[in-house]
């Protein structure tokens, strides 16, 4: 059974919409689907939509393993929901890595963020901080593996976007002699089926997909928003004073309602085009209506768009397009 060595996806030569679509002709020579080759040859993306029920399927066979899991975090859009990946992997040990270090300003420590981790409700055997990008810690995620794993296969989990598929490559380019990688991308669910990579005769990383987070703004956005919305660089924040009624619009996606004593800093993408407004104004009151009660010192999460860091208690009304998830939690700052 022939599998794109890109994405994971089984071969088929019926339908071109369909995941695993290789032309006939194609089926004998070539490793990619179609998709994986527009990806990595023109940046064209082509959407498929999968069920969440089948990615469980696979955390359910990989608990039966009980080898070695590296859940990996995306530091700068850490969901809400891990808790739901680690109950289906009770009998694996688990190495949380935050990947994206290079997102977050460098002013910050490694160790108030790595505080965070406590603070997930979530059990693992070992916690560290990567960058993809920077090369940053990769020595000693190396190290961390080998001291970990149960067997030569080690399992690589996230949520879509968190870098799992990045991370692997990187591993491919600094320790293997393998020729192979694994399709990446900026858009969500590249991923589609689980895929083999062995980097040595002691480890095989086995590159599974994204869990899909129905309330990700990147399920909503076309391919140029999306990737305007992802950060490519460490992000400039931007603090405002709020001391009078006034509204924050982030583009044509997020509006933001205050009007109490208070600091808000916004922790998204540079390329995002933020403004204030005094005056009253209807802009984007079309847009789904959340609104939050939030503490002192608490974060306000616009699930993959970024985060709002408040300092007082203060109540605050968000518009955003629908489907998006917003809520508070503890500050990640």
């Amino acid at each position: 059974m022939n599998k794109c060595r890109g994405c994971g996806a089984i071969f088929q030569t019926d339908n071109p919409l369909e995941e695993g679509f290789i032309k006939k002709e194609n089926l004998e020579k070539s490793t990619l689907c179609e998709r994986c080759f527009k990806i990595r040859n023109y940046g064209e993306y082509q959407k498929i939509t999968k069920k969440n029920d089948e990615f469980f399927k696979i955390l359910k066979k990989i608990n039966e393993t009980k080898d070695l899991v590296i859940l990996v975090v995306d530091l700068f859009n850490i969901n809400k929901d891990l808790k739901e990946i680690c109950s289906y992997l009770k009998n694996n040990d688990i190495l949380l890595v935050f990947n994206k270090r290079d997102i977050l300003p460098l002013s910050l420590k490694n160790t108030n963020l790595l505080y965070y981790a406590d603070k997930l409700g979530i059990k693992y055997i070992d916690k560290m901080i990567i960058s993809t990008k920077k090369n940053f810690n990769f020595d000693f995620l190396m190290e961390k593996i080998k001291k970990y794993k149960k067997s030569n296969n080690v399992y690589v989990v996230g949520y879509t976007n968190v870098g799992k598929s990045s991370m692997i490559n990187k591993i491919i380019y600094n320790y293997s002699t393998s020729i192979l990688d694994v399709t990446t991308s900026v858009l969500p669910s590249t991923t589609l089926s689980s895929v083999t990579v062995k980097v040595n005769d002691e480890l095989t990383l086995i590159d599974t997909p994204g869990i899909i987070d129905d309330g990700n703004i990147m399920n909503y956005l076309e391919p140029a928003m999306l990737k305007k919305v992802l950060p490519k660089d460490e992000i400039r924040t931007i603090t405002y004073q709020i001391r009078s009624k006034q509204s924050i619009f982030i583009d044509k996606l997020v509006r933001i309602d205050c009007e109490l004593f208070n600091n808000l800093t916004i922790y998204m993408s540079n390329a995002l085009e933020v403004s204030r407004v005094f005056d009253t104004t209807d802009k984007l009151l079309d847009l789904e209506k959340h609104e939050l009660v939030v503490f002192d010192n608490q974060d306000i999460v616009i699930s993959g768009l970024g985060f709002i860091k408040v300092t007082n208690s203060v109540p605050i009304t968000i518009y955003t397009i629908p489907g998006v998830d917003v809520y508070v939690r503890s500050s990640l700052i």
